[in-house]
């Protein structure tokens, strides 16, 4: 039985390709199904700009200073950093469609106000398969466009 060896590598059963894992679905990832799975909530930002890195060092004081120099904001948790109390509105909530050969795709677009009541503003616009996450990405490009 020089060929029992391999067979039992493979479960137990000959035949070609297949054999990496058990059947079915088991072992995808950590957690269960439905809800409560996502845990992003509040994880330490690390900076991957030089301007995120001076703002979280606390080199840089204040937003304005960023405007000062007209210095490109990458990151969304510069403006987190520095304008806490920005308050968010949806404004509009859009579904768009896209003609396939199998009929329509829908996608929600989504626009968003942000701002403080101190003379700060921003306006994100996102479009994405599912409204909870074109609203979070809206959020997020909300952000980068703050003006003074």
């Amino acid at each position: 039985m020089a060929d029992s060896a391999p067979a039992d590598s493979r479960g137990g059963r000959g035949g070609f390709g297949r054999g990496r894992g058990t059947r079915g679905r088991g072992g995808r990832g950590r957690g269960g199904r439905g809800r409560g799975r996502r845990d992003d909530g509040e994880q330490a930002w690390v900076p991957v700009t030089k301007l995120g890195r001076l703002v979280k060092d606390g080199k840089i004081k204040s937003i304005e200073q960023v405007y000062l120099f007209s210095l490109p904001i990458k990151e969304y948790q510069i403006i987190d950093v520095f304008l806490p109390k920005l308050k968010d509105e949806v404004m509009k909530i859009t579904p768009v469609q896209k003609q396939t050969r199998a009929g329509q795709r829908t996608r929600f677009k989504a626009f968003v106000a942000i701002g403080d009541s101190d003379g700060h503003v921003g306006l994100g616009v996102k479009c994405a398969k599912e409204v909870a996450t074109a609203i979070r990405g809206a959020i997020i490009l909300a952000k980068l466009s703050v003006i003074p």
